[in-house]
Formats: structure tokens, C-alpha cells, sequence
């Protein structure tokens, strides 16, 4: 059994997510650190309630923790890094906000000093029981540290690689389907509503169990039907904007499938059809051609 690491963490930004963070830390006895200066009264209630240790400056937070965690809104992760890269800090950075890969390796680059985590949280804030993922990729020792320090909570950790970058791709992969899928709920239930079959649709969608994310095999089909699947979902674009409703999201899927224009009726495998999804532009080479498992 993992022993419980001792190291004294650092807070800048105790929001929802990062207060319940803390206040699993200090569950587990950890000293969590956070710095008053600037923020809001609810900031100030929900430190207290994790029973956060107030700190006088900045300056005074980054000479004292071992473990600095930046849970911050996720345009403002570069400021954050930048404010930290200004003390030279030399502790573990863990960038756990919801950026792109490209951005987590710009921040590193700002932190020579410190030793850059690339953390990602799947999953709502650890209190009433629930149980978040904090998948973490960077360097190995930084990382058995960080899973220490969680060990006991309801944070639960998992370790992907070296590679900096791989948990922001990873948490970045499932927004793009997690949550387009709740607006895209949203929209169609907001149709069915307003032409009168709101519970027909509810019907419909009762007889479903689990998610499409996890239907890969479905994907080469979704390829060889996207002639027909277009033009459908380009009239219930206008559908919607007839009804009020907001369109372009439609539009925007149609667009998408327009993709596989040239694999109508044909049998394509997972990584063919996936293959078609990728443009001129890409030059990051990230299409693997290996298969995902359905």
C-alpha cells in the first residue's frame, strides 16, 4: 500500500473544483496553502471551508509549498504559470486546467526552475461522495509523489506517460464529445419541445443504454452513411432556425460529415474512416492507424 507522501501543497485559485481538491488534501492532513490577496469573499468562504492556511503574498506561498496545483479558469493558465515563473519557482507545477496540449508545453517552457506536471480532472469536484480522475502525465518521480499525496482521498489518480501533454489531450478528446453532446441534447430536446413531442423523444431515448463514445465499430458506418446522414441533418438545421432555435450546430455536423463524401456505401476500417476526418492542415501526424478497441 502506498505510503502518504508529506509535502505542503499550494492553492492560487480555490474555486469549486480546487477548494473540494483541498479540502481532500487536508483530509489526508496535508498543508494546503492559498494567498487572500485580490480574490473574492467566495473565494475567502470556500478556502476557509477547506481549512486552507491563509499566506500574506505570493511570494511567501511559493517559498513555502513543495506541490503548487494551478485549478484555475482555463484562459487565465498562462497568467497564472507567468505570476509563478516571476519567483522562480522550484517545486512541482501541476497544470490541471482544461488547456491544450500545446499550451501545457508553452507553460512548461515559462517554468524552467520547477518540475511541470501535466495534470487533467474527468469528473465533477470530489465532495458528496463523488470521485473525480486526476490523470497525470510528466515526470515519473513528480508523479508517484502526486499519487501519494492523493492516496486515502476521493481523488483518484492514474498515471499516463512521460510525455507532457497527453492528460490535456485526453481531458480535451472527452470534452469535445462530453460536453457538445449535452448542448446537442439541449437543441433537440428544445425542437422536440417546441413542435409538441418532447416525451415521444424521451421515449425514444429511454430504449438507449450507454454511450456512443464508446461504439467505435459504429464509426466506418457513420463514414458510409454520411451522404444521406448530411443533407438530413442540414434540414433540421433549418428546422431549428425556423423554429427559433439555434441551427449552426447542425450545420457545423454537416459540415463534418461532408468529410466522408468519397466513402458513400463503402466498408472502410476504424482508422480509414478516422484518416478521412483529417485535413491538408494536420501536420502533426496524430492519426496512429491503430484500431480503437469497441
Amino acid at each position: 500500500m502506498m505510503m502518504v507522501t508529506e509535502a505542503t501543497v499550494g492553492l492560487m485559485h480555490p474555486g469549486s473544483m480546487g477548494a473540494a481538491f483541498a479540502a481532500q488534501l487536508r483530509s489526508q492532513g496535508t498543508t494546503v496553502l492559498w494567498c487572500p490577496t485580490g480574490r473574492s469573499e467566495s473565494s475567502r468562504q470556500r478556502a476557509e471551508q477547506a481549512r486552507m492556511e491563509p499566506v500574506t503574498s505570493l511570494t511567501d506561498l511559493l517559498e513555502r509549498v513543495d506541490v503548487l496545483l494551478s485549478l484555475c479558469p482555463p484562459a487565465a493558465a498562462e497568467d497564472v504559470a507567468a505570476q509563478v515563473a516571476a519567483h522562480s519557482f522550484r517545486g512541482t507545477y501541476v497544470e490541471a486546467n482544461a488547456i491544450t496540449p500545446r499550451r501545457v508545453r508553452n507553460i512548461a517552457e515559462c517554468l524552467p526552475y520547477a518540475a511541470v506536471v501535466d495534470g487533467a480532472v474527468v469528473g465533477s469536484p470530489p465532495v458528496g461522495g463523488k470521485s473525480p480522475t486526476l490523470y497525470l502525465a510528466g515526470p515519473r518521480e513528480q508523479i508517484v509523489r502526486l499519487e501519494g499525496l492523493f492516496a486515502g482521498t476521493n481523488v483518484q489518480t492514474h498515471q499516463l506517460g512521460d510525455d507532457i501533454g497527453q492528460a490535456s489531450a485526453l481531458k480535451l478528446a472527452y470534452s469535445s464529445y462530453q460536453k457538445a453532446s449535452r448542448v446537442l441534447a439541449a437543441v433537440a430536446y428544445g425542437l422536440a419541445d417546441a413542435n409538441g413531442v418532447s416525451d415521444e423523444l424521451l421515449h425514444i431515448a429511454s430504449k438507449r443504454t450507454g454511450s456512443y463514445l464508446t461504439e467505435t465499430a459504429y464509426i466506418p458506418k457513420t463514414a458510409s452513411r454520411a451522404w444521406r446522414w448530411a443533407p438530413e441533418l442540414q434540414d433540421a438545421a433549418d428546422l431549428l432556425i425556423e423554429t427559433g432555435l439555434p441551427g449552426h450546430l447542425m450545420h457545423a455536423v454537416a459540415e463534418v460529415l461532408h468529410s466522408w463524401d468519397e466513402a458513400r456505401d463503402t466498408s472502410l476500417t476504424i482508422s480509414e474512416a478516422l484518416a478521412l476526418l483529417h485535413d491538408d492542415r494536420d501536420a502533426a501526424g496524430t492519426t496512429t492507424g491503430q484500431e480503437p478497441s469497441p
